[in-house]
């Protein structure tokens, strides 16, 4: 080594530099790969965040489709209002939030919680409608304040609107608010959460059809959130409209005549079997689920002990009392254990199986054949037909005519019913059928169930002799109508018919339903709501037990156009209370078909 030189040993600075060269040279690619990864991968989803900063997405909701009767009047229609939606991504102090939206919407604190919590599962930019139904006036002081709250946020919707309050309101329906598993599961069928949509009634069932495609509007917002501008819209279809069966004014006749009472009246047509007018009394006004109310006015509703929501028509399950004895002899005629000039004598009681049964007429009929019978609603014939017939045979003739059954109706929630049977007993109850049951079935009574709407049916069976119908809502299904023939004789429909025609006609249990040029037919019932015996108690102890009131019949005796069906409960006698009815709505049905 020479001399006056000296070597240092830089292999220790030269390791260090090394490994930051190798740090920074780590970090430049992971820089140069985030912003690969920004740009390239994820380039749409910071491209949607910085549109969103300024452009705002409102949906345009589309009206739904009118409901129409078959005269054009609109029973449902739409009305321009206002909604105020919650935004919680918006928010920075929720707590003080809840209480301030409270006191300006003037609901309350609590209101405001409970609306937010049922719709907490949504994503925070989803807004969440917290008061709707509301007028100009109404959002002003709101959209005054709307830096204040910007999470809350002004629109307007086509709201649903019933011009005649109650008016046909079992029918119609009403709305209530998609809940956010509802929507999900109607994703493709165009619902959003928290829209309205249709939950009974025709509401419900063409809800399809009713409901529209909704638009949207993408505008340009500033950093305040003020407009400046469409960027893109997208208009809103309405809903196809819904032209229904039902002539408002028998609709509004019948419910006029069941005011005050509870029960219900049916009109259709037997050729057809288009439904004219079905009302269910106590009612209700669909006006009141236009907005979004809270789960403690919904349990107010539907806890009321008069059950207003409950559809009679189809829901309601009734012994059907002396209208059964149609039933009887529609059965025994075609089977063969009577015919028309069969004769049974009523003294007032009779015998049967070692048991007493008593006529509703003390002093007796005396002989009656079946015609007379259905006029005078004789129990004394229908008690022996039942014995020669059993039960079974019952059942089967009840089976063809299509009783104990839905009826098809294009309603949702229709109830079947009950044609007791020996082998329905034995299935259900595990006990034998004993031939006295029989007896009580025979006029209507015991274990029987259906609806008013089965019992309008049947009898327009025997209004068109034979020709099986189905009742329908839809004006537009023509088809619906019409089914095939029932498997009875056409001749047993004559004598039948004949003894309705002077129930109504000839001083008949019926007579109360007589209108002068309409040749009414019909029949009267009185059901038992409990046993006699404990009904004869409770008159010893002079409470008055009244029973459900029927009547069911057709107009006119040839080639009918309507049939009437009738139940009032704890109306009493068929022909005190149900035939009057009746009668007025036949009236009525008469001045409109004129001439």
């Amino acid at each position: 080594m020479p001399e006056g030189k000296i070597y240092e040993d830089l292999s220790t600075v030269v390791g260090r530099a090394n490994t930051v060269f190798r740090i920074i040279a780590v970090l430049i690619v992971l820089a140069l790969f985030y912003y690969w990864n920004v740009q390239i991968l994820e380039h749409k989803k910071y491209w949607d965040l910085a549109e969103s900063n300024r452009t705002r997405v409102r949906a345009l909701p589309a009206p739904r489709g009118l409901i129409r009767d078959r005269n054009g009047v609109i029973l449902a229609d739409n009305r321009a209002a206002f909604k105020v939606s919650y935004v919680r991504e918006n928010v920075v102090d929720m707590e003080g939030s809840y209480a301030a939206v409270g006191r300006l919407l003037e609901t309350g604190e609590e209101a405001i919680r409970g609306r937010i919590d049922a719709f907490k599962s949504l994503p925070a930019f989803e807004p969440i409608v917290v008061k709707d139904g509301l007028g100009p006036y109404d959002v002003a002081p709101i959209e005054s304040r709307r830096l204040e709250f910007p999470e809350l946020v002004v629109d307007s919707e086509p709201q649903r609107f019933y011009p005649h309050g109650p008016l046909a309101a079992h029918v119609l329906g009403y709305l209530q608010e998609r809940t956010p598993e509802e929507a999900s599961a109607l994703r493709e069928a165009r619902t959003e959460v928290g829209h309205m949509g249709g939950r009974t009634g025709i509401e419900r069932q063409y809800d399809d059809r009713l409901t529209g495609e909704d638009g949207y509007l993408i505008e340009i917002v500033d950093s305040l959130g003020r407009g400046h501008g469409e960027r893109d819209r997208r208009n809103p279809v309405q809903g196809q409209d819904v032209v229904l069966t039902l002539d408002a004014r028998l609709q509004e006749r019948a419910e006029e005549l069941l005011e005050g009472r509870e029960g219900v009246i049916i009109a259709l047509d037997p050729r057809s079997g288009e439904v004219l007018a079905m009302a269910s009394f106590p009612t209700f006004d669909p006006n009141r689920f236009i907005t979004r109310f809270t789960p403690a006015e919904w349990l107010q509703l539907v806890n009321d002990p008069l059950s207003p929501l409950e559809n009679r028509a189809v829901r309601g399950l009734y012994a059907p009392g002396s209208i059964f004895k149609l039933l009887m002899a529609l059965g025994g005629l075609d089977f063969g254990y009577v015919d028309e000039r069969t004769t049974v004598f009523c003294g007032g009681s009779t015998v049967i199986y070692g048991s007493p049964f008593a006529c509703w007429f003390q002093p007796g009929h005396g002989s009656m054949d079946l015609s007379d019978a259905i006029k005078n609603s004789c129990n004394i014939y229908f008690y022996q037909l039942g014995r020669r017939m059993g039960i079974d045979m019952i059942a089967l003739a009840g089976e063809r005519a299509g009783l104990g059954v839905r009826t098809g109706i294009d309603l949702t929630g229709e109830k079947d019913g009950l044609i007791p049977s020996s082998q329905w007993k034995a299935k259900t109850l595990k006990t034998p059928w004993f031939p006295g049951e029989t007896i009580s079935v025979s006029i209507g009574q015991g274990q029987l169930q259906m609806t008013p709407l089965q019992v309008a049916a049947f009898t327009a069976l025997i209004a068109g002799r034979g020709a099986r119908i189905r009742p329908h809502l839809l004006k537009a299904d023509q088809d619906a109508g019409k089914g095939a023939k029932a498997p009875f004789k056409s001749a047993v429909y004559g004598p039948i018919i004949e003894g309705m025609w002077r129930s109504v006609n000839d001083m008949g249990t019926g007579r109360a339903a007589f209108v002068a040029g309409m040749d009414v037919c019909g029949k009267t019932g009185s059901t038992q709501v409990m046993s006699r015996e404990r009904a004869e108690k409770l008159a010893k102890a002079g409470i008055e037990i009244k029973t459900h009131s029927w009547f069911s019949g057709f107009a006119p005796r040839d080639d009918p156009r309507i049939v009437v069906t009738v139940l009032v409960e704890y109306g009493g006698g068929g022909g005190a209370t149900a035939a009057p009815l009746a009668g007025r709505l036949f009236s009525l049905f008469q001045e409109l078909q004129g001439p």
